[in-house]
């Protein structure tokens, strides 16, 4: 499935304004967004999310960035994608993510992360109307993961990496699968204002184990991990600053191997960035 370029991943387009959202998506349709990512968050009627985004845009791909398996059922997923697909076309693309312990916990399960995402998309190769492989995408991390998506999905969707960190996923992935990595963008010069934004959001998954894992994988230590982050690991994993700053992140990750870039504008006041959006669509091309 071709992406585009670039994309971008909105949480306000999940949970923002229904009018507005649809709004929003024909807009960004219209700008040449190649893809609008939502996030899957705690659950709930995800697909039907997406289908908003679908009807209201003509070309741009919609993708869940990413749904977790420990909330939602594989037969309803494939169900549900399939539904999608015969109604809109081959425009949706389903993310899956393993999530963490807690979320296994929670479901009354192990974690066994390799084991239950290779379950996971048994159940949906085995579904009733069985959920493609190229029409699917995991959310991996670590090098295990990394290698089933590359053998059992489209590639894979990372997120908070640096573009070296896309350089090794593409070494591990080998040429063919997709690598669509998520980069957080806060659109301010002012260095001090732009990483507090940035905190503002990414602070709380530093205190999640996985996360925290794989920023160590990637060169950080517990030192840039503390008290929301370091301005070395925002500065890493956040791209900040003016439209050109912005587009020159991009560029690191596409040199360094990715096919498509999740661009998730950040705001302070967490508003629709659609400023923001307008102003970063010369990267579609």
């Amino acid at each position: 499935m071709d992406l585009g370029r670039t994309g971008i991943w909105s949480t306000e387009l999940r949970l923002g304004d229904p009018g507005e959202t649809t709004d929003a998506a024909a807009e960004l349709d219209d700008l040449g967004w190649g893809t609008l990512w939502i996030p899957g968050l705690g659950g709930g009627d995800v697909l039907g999310d997406m289908e908003r985004l679908l009807r209201a845009t003509r070309t741009a791909k919609v993708a869940a960035g990413v749904i977790s398996i420990w909330r939602h059922d594989a037969e309803e997923i494939a169900r549900g994608h399939a539904a999608l697909r015969e109604s809109y076309g081959a425009r949706i693309l389903t993310g899956l993510g393993v999530s963490d312990p807690a979320t296994a916990a929670g479901a009354g399960r192990p974690f066994r992360p390799v084991a239950d995402m290779n379950g996971y998309l048994d159940r949906l190769d085995h579904a009733d109307v069985p959920l493609p492989a190229d029409e699917r995408i995991l959310a991996a991390l670590g090098p295990h993961l990394v290698r089933l998506g590359g053998r059992r999905t489209s590639g894979v969707h990372p997120f908070m990496v640096t573009p070296e960190s896309t350089a090794a996923t593409r070494e591990s992935l080998g040429r063919g699968p997709t690598l669509a990595p998520y980069q957080a963008v806060v659109l301010d010069r002012d260095p001090e204002r732009a990483r507090a934004t940035a905190r503002g959001f990414l602070g709380p998954f530093l205190t999640m184990g996985h996360y925290t894992r794989s920023l160590r994988r990637q060169g950080f230590a517990d030192e840039d991990l503390a008290d929301g982050g370091s301005d070395r690991l925002i500065d890493g994993v956040v791209a900040w600053g003016e439209v050109e700053a912005i587009a020159g992140r991009v560029r690191e990750h596409h040199d360094a191997g990715a096919d498509h870039v999740a661009l998730h504008v950040l705001r302070a006041d967490g508003t629709f960035p659609r400023r923001e959006w307008r102003e970063l669509a010369p990267l579609t091309r």
